[in-house]
């Protein structure tokens, strides 16, 4: 059987955070039956901005992390919803782009860990396009931003969340990029179970932030390239079924 050679984008528009899931599982689905077919599927990329919502993960002490009071999350219309990734406690909101791979890992001889890699040096390169300088921690998933040396605060400040599943060695679940995010809702929390800031790209560059449209664009065409050079790679180890 031949490998699909691209990605497919499904954009979800605004969706709640459970309805979002759902489709997550429906496209998983759909790439997983794609295996045994003579069309396999190498995966597709989903993206949303959900309506205001803390993802809390199934790690004993999550929970303790979203600090603000029932009375605050229902004045501020934050919802809370468990999710099965893995991390710990975040916040998607308007503003932020919401990126859900659906990766065979299998097709794209990818490891999770060189996966998860692969996805911040995604946003990396999507940030470095429009002059923000960001940088890997080694000790945090995720992206954050690289201050120059005379800048004040010098602290990193985060800028992408990620948090992932895999199910059967296709990926759920992805990264939440702060394009135009409120960053006040962030006050509700302890994100990712860190008390460090976060930050956003409009934040960072003003008005020259560009359009969340643009921004999309430009991530999935990194991941597709990234990715494809991947699947496509002769010394790439396979991960096993």
């Amino acid at each position: 059987m031949e490998k699909a050679n691209h990605l497919g984008i499904v954009d979800l528009g605004r969706m709640g955070y459970g309805a979002a899931y759902e489709q997550q599982l429906a496209h998983h689905a759909a790439v997983l039956a794609s295996r045994d077919s003579d069309a396999p599927e190498l995966g597709r990329v989903l993206f949303v901005e959900h309506d205001p919502v803390i993802t809390v993960t199934r790690r004993p002490d999550a929970p303790g992390h979203v600090t603000g009071s029932a009375e605050l999350l229902k004045r501020h219309g934050v919802e809370v919803h468990q999710t099965d990734r893995g991390g710990d406690v975040t916040y998607h909101g308007p503003g932020q782009l919401v990126c859900y791979p659906i990766i065979d890992l299998n097709r794209a001889r990818l490891r999770i860990h060189a996966y998860m890699r692969l996805l911040e040096a995604c946003v990396m390169d999507t940030m470095s396009g429009f002059g923000i300088a960001t940088q890997r921690d080694e000790g945090a998933t995720g992206v954050w931003t690289a201050p120059a040396p005379d800048q004040l605060p010098a602290e990193p400040a985060k800028i992408c969340a990620m948090g992932l599943r895999v199910r059967r060695w296709i990926s759920l679940h992805g990264l939440a990029i702060n394009v135009r995010t409120n960053l006040e809702h962030f006050d509700l929390i302890v994100p990712c179970g860190l008390h460090r800031p976060v930050t956003s790209m409009a934040n960072e560059l003003g008005e020259r932030c560009p359009q969340t449209e643009t921004v999309k664009t430009t991530l999935f065409d990194h991941l597709q390239r990234r990715i494809l050079q991947g699947s496509q790679s002769d010394s790439a180890q396979r991960s096993p079924l």
